[in-house]
């Protein structure tokens, strides 16, 4: 009596999983879709702005199946290709296989399609040839916290200088070093570096006062750049107050969030909102540099 074909199942478990993890993540969405498939999004892979997974969520795609089938080669490699010359020999068994072999070059393709969609003209908050948000008038909120020195630092101690602020946490190891990146990037592109910028961390538990000069660090913050804390209500509230959205999953304190960049005009308004894309913030560096260059003498 022939041995059952385990190796062949676990390899169609393998691929079975994988697809439905990769059509969880990838799978388009209404805008209607239910909270908790934007949040189960948003805690197993940390979906992006553009609804792709960031750094993390696509070492979990790529690498868990590799994984596990690299596995499987090395402890079940004979058995796994005996199995699938004993299913190729039977005409089903060919059928079968090529059906699969069909399936997975087509969710790949269309995972492609996917990716490059939401990349392109899906993404608004990076799309270049979305408008520029036109140029705001409103007071800033409030903000004051500590500094990565443990000194009290405010907003208003700024006053009369343009000011880049932007949110991101110390555990986040994708999208906010990016973000600080972008930002940095952007400044000294532009010969800005007069304009300091304002890290307020998404993280107030774990962002303590006491690490925020190992963060700053970390991101290359000197000078009057700041990374700023406080206690956790406090850092809530100033969050709120700025309009961060952001959601924080209580068992690992991961948080999901944008890549927002405020520029704070020397009057203390909010003059523009963006995202990350160097490319933006550079623009609203160079209008905000315009604003404050003298007129040439005719």
């Amino acid at each position: 009596m022939p041995r059952p074909p385990l190796a062949a199942v676990a390899l169609a478990a393998i691929l079975a999983i994988s697809a439905a993890w990769w059509a969880l993540a990838l799978w388009p969405l209404e805008p209607t879709a239910p909270e908790w498939l934007l949040r189960t999004r948003e805690i197993c892979f940390g979906s992006t702005h553009s609804g792709l997974p960031h750094a993390g969520g696509w070492l979990l795609l790529i690498g868990e199946p590799i994984g596990l089938i690299g596995f499987l080669v090395v402890v079940w490699g004979q058995e796994l290709r005996a199995d699938l010359r004993r299913i190729r020999a039977h005409t089903a068994g060919g059928f079968t296989m090529a059906v699969v072999a069909i399936l997975v070059v087509s969710g790949l393709f269309a995972s492609v399609r996917r990716v490059a969609a939401a990349s392109g003209a899906g993404a608004e908050p990076f799309a270049l040839n979305a408008a520029l948000p036109e140029r705001g008038a409103a007071l800033a909120p409030a903000l004051s916290l500590i500094d990565q020195s443990g000194q009290a630092v405010s907003l208003a101690q700024f006053s009369g200088r343009w000011v880049m602020v932007t949110f991101a946490f110390g555990h986040c190891e994708d999208i906010c070093p990016v973000i600080v990146e972008h930002a940095r990037r952007a400044r000294a592109d532009e010969g800005a570096a007069d304009i300091p910028i304002f890290v307020v961390t998404l993280d107030p538990w774990r962002d303590t006062p006491d690490r925020l000069d190992f963060i700053a660090n970390a991101w290359e913050l000197h000078g009057e750049d700041r990374v700023l804390s406080g206690s956790v209500e406090i850092v809530n509230a100033t969050l709120d107050r700025w309009r961060i959205a952001r959601v924080r999953d209580e068992n690992t304190g991961m948080i999901a969030h944008g890549s927002t960049i405020v520029l704070v005009d020397p009057q203390g308004r909010e003059a523009w909102r963006v995202e990350g894309a160097p490319q933006r913030i550079r623009e609203v560096i160079a209008l905000a540099r315009a604003e404050t260059q003298p007129t040439p003498p005719r």
